[in-house]
């Protein structure tokens, strides 16, 4: 959000009940509304902070930045097309804020219009070529459709005119093909050995530099440093694993065969969607990209709309007991609504990517009957190390503590166990080591499940050229490849947490 207040994180506390204070003094400010509302936003809490600036916004129509923070709110909400309606009235008020600029071009990437958001970012660049976070913004778009040099210098462009930006750094070690020389390890080390660096640009350097000495294999520091990146992040995020452990609890308990048999006709019949689910960094962006290689497949993206659906539901899961059928054939039919939004071609099936869904495979079955659901399944340890080492630009909020990545990947096959139990054959499980090792047996499985023919594009996945959002980016455009196999063992004496918490599922 555009910065109404610097604050640091624990002052919020402080100027919270200070605000609350004076608006019910002078509840028609709008100015202390909008920083009222900046400081919900501080803390994700996005329904509240749009709350707020829509009543600054009636209070004072012309008050741009509260209409530009709203914008933001939306855009966090993944309500990109709202937030697109309102940038075009905010940059007509003023049109030479390249903040606006580069939140509309991250709008129209949201939405699928890659190369309209890059020649925005262009524009805004030759007019203000000094702006480091909107060279980071421009690489970030640039590696999404695949021009991985030019986002590279993006990147290299925008630590030339701020070498502490951390997320600058952590995106050229995302990209999981650049290897750091000495010269960048020692201007990350003479960064991170600052005392006034941000605590954002803290975390990712510490990402970055572990994925530096991962490469030089040297686990010592390496581990080091993602343990340093990953206990700073977890301080500034609310995760509870027994609320999760909770859900999966409930979600068992309502899924029973009576249950399900009662609802046997209920939904959507639409056969649209192939919903790639599962834990993240599990494989789902490979088999992603299988899929979308087939003439009648359009992939898309993370699509955030089964989890908003789903917070519509009171008392959810067991809410989903009180829905009839007409309820949900709305919530498939609303689900296919907004998904479209994402559609950019007439190919009859789409895929939906977001991991995270495998909690909500329930009402995926019940809202859309037809639909087909694929588990991604990765070796445990590999897959949760892999998170370990991971930051995520948001949500994801399990993976910053190996004790939480533990329990949720427990949850999660916990919850997928049932569902095989209750409704046989309904998911088809991919696993990824199976999917290295006879790759055309598994493609055509694959295929075979979603009711596809067998194409050979889909042998020749890397060829596909689309755009991909996710980390495993620039790895879906090279040949099938064991790199990340084992990639935990050189870390094994620090693991224990996560061996713990795994249980017996760190065997199977």
């Amino acid at each position: 959000m555009q910065a109404a207040l610097a604050l640091h994180d624990n002052q919020l506390h402080v100027a919270e009940p200070l605000l609350k204070a004076y608006l019910k003094r002078d509840p028609f400010d709008a100015r202390a509304i909008r920083m009222l509302a900046e400081l919900a936003g501080r803390i994700g809490r996005y329904g509240d902070a749009e709350a707020l600036l829509r009543r600054a916004v009636e209070l004072a129509p012309g008050f741009t930045a509260a209409r530009a923070n709203l914008a933001l709110v939306l855009y966090r909400q993944n309500r990109a097309p709202e937030a697109l309606t309102l940038l075009d009235a905010v940059i007509a008020d003023e049109p030479d804020n390249p903040g606006h600029a580069n939140l509309k071009a991250a709008a129209l990437g949201r939405l699928g219009g890659f190369e309209d958001a890059i020649a925005l970012y262009e524009k805004v660049l030759r007019d203000a070529p000094g702006q480091p976070r909107v060279w980071l913004s421009y690489g970030h778009m640039l590696k999404t459709v695949g021009r991985r040099d030019d986002g590279i210098a993006a990147y290299r462009r925008a630590l030339s005119l701020l070498p502490t930006l951390g997320d600058a750094w952590w995106s050229l070690a995302n990209l999981k093909t650049v290897k750091f020389d000495d010269d960048d390890i020692a201007a990350m080390e003479a960064a991170l050995a600052r005392d006034d660096l941000d605590d954002e640009d803290r975390f990712h350097l510490d990402f970055a530099l572990g994925k530096a000495f991962e490469d030089r294999r040297d686990p010592v520091q390496s581990f080091a440093h993602y343990a340093a990146g990953n206990a700073l992040r977890r301080t500034r995020i609310v995760y509870d694993a027994d609320e999760t452990s909770a859900f999966v609890d409930r979600s068992i308990a309502l899924l029973t065969p009576e249950f399900l048999a009662a609802r046997h006709d209920h939904g959507s019949t639409t056969p649209d969607p192939i919903f790639v689910l599962g834990m993240p960094r599990a494989g789902s962006t490979l088999i992603e990209q299988i899929l979308a290689s087939h003439s009648l497949v359009e992939g898309t993206t993370e699509l955030p709309d089964m989890p908003a659906l789903a917070r519509r539901i009171a008392h959810y899961p067991q809410g989903l007991e009180a829905l009839s059928a007409d309820a949900l054939r709305d919530i498939g039919e609303d689900y296919l609504r907004r998904a479209a939004i994402q559609r950019r071609t007439d190919r009859p099936f789409f895929i939906d990517k977001l991991p995270n869904n495998w909690a909500h495979v329930a009402l995926i079955h019940l809202a859309l009957p037809n639909a087909r659901i694929i588990d991604a399944r990765r070796d445990p340890l590999d897959c949760c190390f892999s998170n370990f080492k991971q930051h995520y630009a948001r949500g994801q909020t399990f993976s910053y503590s190996l004790d939480d990545l533990g329990r949720y990947y427990t949850d999660y096959v916990r919850l997928m166990t049932h569902v095989d139990a209750v409704l046989p054959g309904r998911v088809h499980r991919v696993d990824h080591e199976a999917l290295l090792d006879d790759t055309e047996a598994e493609v055509r499985a694959l295929l075979a499940a979603c009711g596809l023919d067998f194409e050979p594009a889909c042998l020749a996945f890397h060829e596909t050229e689309r755009a991909v959002r996710t980390a495993s980016s620039e790895q879906v455009r090279r040949p099938i490849n064991r790199d990340g196999v084992d990639a935990w063992r050189p870390y094994d004496q620090w693991l224990g947490p996560l061996r713990s918490a795994l249980g017996l599922a760190a065997t199977t």
